[in-house]
């Protein structure tokens, strides 16, 4: 038996995810003025692929600060985990990725939220400088 040929459903299907696709790739590799063109068209910024990474998650995790801070200025949630329970900034940090770590806690990411959390990750590698961007003034 031969293959069925695909349906205006199907074709449907296949070019949205083929969009999907293209838009997490921008994000990815940081290619600020392509993905802002997708979100400036409709496609919502706070949009998660298969393992719940957002937009955000990808491009602050491979160390894109112009594609973050264009993500947040466009309303993307900075605190929001992935199926692993991975933040951006638990990300950035993990990555050691400075500008990025600067630019969230800016945006006023959460550094206790996640799993492990931004300041466990930073004293984890030793990495006293974005402990000094993390660290949360005790309360008086």
């Amino acid at each position: 038996m031969g293959a069925v040929p695909a349906g205006p459903a199907d074709e449907g299907e296949e070019r949205a995810l083929e969009l999907a696709h293209r838009v997490f790739e921008h994000a990815r590799h940081g290619r600020v003025r392509e993905l802002c063109g997708y979100l400036d068209l409709g496609v919502p910024v706070n949009s998660t692929d298969s393992e719940g990474n957002t937009l955000l998650m990808l491009a602050a995790y491979h160390g894109h600060p112009r594609t973050v801070l264009s993500l947040l200025e466009r309303g993307a949630d900075p605190d929001r985990a992935n199926g692993r329970g991975q933040t951006p900034l638990a990300g950035a940090v993990f990555k050691g990725e400075v500008e990025v770590v600067a630019a969230l806690v800016a945006a006023d990411a959460d550094p206790h939220l996640g799993s492990p959390d931004a300041l466990e990750a930073a004293r984890f590698f030793g990495r006293q400088d974005l402990l000094e961007l993390l660290e949360v003034p005790e309360p008086d």
